[in-house]
């Protein structure tokens, strides 16, 4: 797949409230703005899944497109924690040695916990005027 996203994209579950402050975490972290947003029920969201003929069943992954590569659960949320400024990259090279068949059953705990714990809202986060140029509407992927 040619690379149509020159930024990286996280896509995430936009009524999981451990996803949204996860995202609102990226974005404090990310003071270059690397990363683009979008929900996985927005159009854009299921536009990029068709693109990589990813099959969305269920919402309980984190997904990263960076590069024209799809990763998702433990192995996105490393290459995201790569990214960041400060000292969380550090955390991609202490865990990226762990098998992702290990790292995503710790993820797929949470995973599959995180509205019980964490709660859900109603309706998909909306970010405020601040971030919206960050989250990508379905028009235009690459901004």
């Amino acid at each position: 797949m040619d690379n149509e996203h020159p930024l990286p994209i996280v896509l995430f579950d936009g009524i999981c409230n451990l996803c949204e402050s996860s995202v609102q975490f990226v974005i404090r972290h990310d003071r270059q703005s690397r990363f683009r947003f979008a929900s996985l029920q927005s159009e854009a969201g299921r536009r990029i899944l068709d693109e990589f003929q990813y099959e969305a069943n269920e919402l309980s992954s984190i997904i990263l497109i960076d590069n024209g590569e799809l990763s998702r659960k433990s192995r996105a949320a490393l290459n995201i924690a790569r990214q960041l400024d400060g000292a969380w990259p550090t955390f991609y090279f202490l865990f990226f040695w762990v098998p992702p068949f290990i790292a995503d059953k710790v993820y797929d705990y949470v995973g599959n916990r995180r509205y019980r714990w964490f709660g859900m809202k109603e309706d998909c986060w909306v970010p405020d005027e601040s971030l919206r140029a960050r989250f990508l509407d379905g028009s235009d992927e690459t901004r």
